[in-house]
């Protein structure tokens, strides 16, 4: 049985979106957004909230279908914008700070979709896990005036699973699913090339290998793939190695390297980490 100090910090979320009167969701399809977009639906109706996707070639297919499919199964209208931040220098180039530009550009292309709409507030679905993590959106967030209800109300990522749950919805145990960019290291141009080749390899992998989580990094050259280490003997063996070393060699990468860490997150932005310590 859910514990009543998490009815509370849910009903703290209720009375935010309550409180605006209309919201447009930021929608990944994510844990988080989707159980933002199912309370604002729940609290608001259906005709006083839009979900709304960012599409492009950094978001995979099978993520943006999941999207669709979410928002129909909640009963919230929704809408795909296309993004443009493979125009923008900035972000192709990749620096640390990358997320930024990718939010910046989703939210103004979100303000612009929503404008005649007569929606209050955008809104997304930061926790409070979030906010101590290396996550340069979240100053996008703050300069677009995006409200983060799950945050204020204190919620943390095994919260917001458990409340998933306690309201039925099929994301409450999804792993994360960051977008394909955060694949390339930073410094290294993010390429459509480049992304095409991590979203194939990702699906090969979890196909093959029945994986319900992996990461494919990209570094120019070759991929390191990570996998979680409770499966890590599923994809070490001689045979299927072999596998691995074909597929990516048939979309161009000759070398394949597998993280004997296993996968971790964000692992990228352990470089980052290590600068700070330094």
């Amino acid at each position: 049985m859910i514990q009543q100090a998490l009815l509370t910090k849910l009903e703290s979320v209720r009375e935010s979106l309550r409180e605006m009167k209309s919201v447009a969701v930021a929608f990944s399809a994510g844990a988080d957004s989707t159980f933002v977009l199912r309370v604002a639906v729940d609290v608001l109706g259906r005709e006083n909230v839009l979900a709304v996707t960012g599409r492009s070639a950094s978001v995979p297919e099978a993520e943006l279908q999941e999207a669709a499919d979410l928002a129909e199964l909640i009963g919230a209208r929704h809408i795909f914008v296309d993004t443009d931040e493979f125009q923008k220098e900035e972000y192709t180039s990749n620096p640390t700070n990358r997320c930024y530009h990718c939010k910046t550009t989703l939210y103004l292309h979100m303000e612009n979709a929503i404008a005649a709409k007569g929606f209050a507030r955008i809104v997304n679905g930061t926790n409070v896990d979030d906010l101590g993590d290396y996550r340069p959106g979240l100053q996008a967030a703050t300069e677009h005036v995006v409200a983060s209800p799950v945050a204020d109300a204190g919620i943390t990522k095994s919260e917001l699973r458990d409340l998933s749950l306690h309201l039925g919805l099929p994301t409450f145990d999804k792993p994360a699913s960051p977008c394909l960019s955060s694949r390339v290291p930073y410094g290294q141009e993010v390429t459509r090339e480049k992304l095409l080749v991590i979203d194939q390899g990702e699906r090969f992998l979890k196909d093959k290998f029945g994986l319900r989580e992996c990461r494919v990094r990209h570094h120019g050259d070759f991929v390191r793939i990570e996998v979680p280490l409770a499966d890590m003997e599923a994809v070490s063996n001689v045979e299927c190695r072999s596998a691995i070393g074909a597929f990516f060699a048939a979309v161009g990468i000759e070398s394949v390297e597998i993280d004997p860490k296993g996968f971790r997150s964000g692992s990228l932005n352990e470089v980052i980490a290590f600068g700070k310590r330094q």
